[in-house]
């Protein structure tokens, strides 16, 4: 039992959650299967009864403890995260009203924008050095390219999309060939892009029927 207790501080709710149903569910089989046994099964199908009691209530008392101080013991009432928000919410209009966010080092000061807390240290120095040598990283740079391209592939998408609708259709066969081919040459571009990337800056490649989908919508 005690080695139990120790191990679960080291797993999730979830996980022990997940083994108090499985326990339960080995109970309520075992406590159907020792009905017609002996009483000495019995008793243990009580002791197993009561470890499975002790087990949620740890695992009730450890969800509580996940709750800020007003709403513990409450959580029957925790309908959903927002009530968890409007605690905290109403915690900085006090904090505020008293005066705590008052006086604090830096207020009034311009920001120190120079280096970027949440990048990896030796990124951020490259960057400044490109900065301050009027560069930029290579994904900006191919990024700025690709989205010129695709304001350009776009327009002449356009154009070739009115002399469809203007009922030559040999012309815009022709058209639709070329723009077929300078789409794939943007989306290979995109793919390379994607790799060297930060990651979650990654954009999608453009689909010849989407684009189409948009012009019929017009």
């Amino acid at each position: 039992m005690a080695t139990c207790l120790r191990l679960g501080r080291f797993t999730t709710i979830d996980s022990l959650s997940l083994f108090v149903s499985t326990a339960r569910f080995s109970f309520s089989s075992s406590s159907s299967s020792s009905s017609s046994s002996s009483s000495s099964s019995s008793g243990k199908s009580k002791t197993g009864k009561k470890l499975m009691d002790r087990l949620s209530a740890v695992i009730d008392a450890v969800n509580d403890r996940k709750l800020p101080p007003e709403l513990r013991g409450q959580r029957s009432n925790v309908r959903s995260e927002t009530d968890i928000i409007n605690v905290v919410e109403q915690r900085i209009w006090h904090t505020m009203e008293e005066g705590k966010f008052e006086n604090l080092p830096g207020k009034g000061k311009p920001l120190k924008l120079d280096t970027n807390p949440h990048a990896d240290p030796a990124e951020d120095t490259l960057y400044r050095i490109l900065s301050k040598n009027g560069c930029a990283p290579e994904w900006v740079e191919l990024n700025k390219e690709i989205r010129s391209k695709i304001s350009e592939w776009r327009k002449s998408l356009k154009k070739a999309w009115a002399t469809k609708c203007s009922g030559d259709h040999s012309e815009w066969v022709e058209s639709s060939e070329a723009l077929k081919s300078q789409l794939r040459e943007i989306n290979d571009k995109v793919f390379r892009y994607n790799l060297i990337v930060p990651f979650g800056r990654q954009m999608f490649g453009l689909k010849w029927e989407k684009e189409l989908g948009y012009l019929e919508e017009k």
